[in-house]
């Protein structure tokens, strides 16, 4: 089992910008792809990006792509999300996800088999 943590999370007004990031445990980082979903209060969890274990592939929910940006460095176990031009329906809790079977980039959150505990983002109007 990975254990994932996340970090970055805070409020920031519409317009402005974080960069989430999360840290995995073990040696196998580059292996597997790495994603990241959201979930608002009352609403499924969604999924919002993921990036493969080489860091060559992306793919992004139509709702972000353009201004969620992922990245890696397999040198340090850890993920980012860099998010600009945020909007109030951004605001959810973020959570990275891996998928330890594979590198390949995936947008089924059954395929990801490790989370982290979340953290919250919020962007005020």
């Amino acid at each position: 089992q990975v254990q994932l943590v996340e970090s970055g999370g805070g409020l920031v007004q519409a317009g402005g910008s974080l960069r989430l990031s999360c840290a995995a445990s073990g040696r196998t980082f580059s292996t597997y792809a790495m994603g990241w979903f959201r979930q608002s209060p009352g609403k499924e969890r969604d999924f919002v990006g993921v990036i493969s274990g080489s860091g060559r592939s992306t793919d992004y929910a139509d709702s972000v792509k353009g201004r969620f940006t992922i990245s890696r460095d397999n040198g340090k176990n850890t993920v980012y999300l860099q998010m600009i031009s945020l909007k109030p329906e951004d605001s959810a809790v973020y959570y990275c996800a891996a998928k330890t079977s594979s590198s390949l980039v995936s947008r089924r959150e059954g395929d990801f088999g490790s989370w982290g505990q979340g953290t919250q983002v919020t962007v005020s109007s």
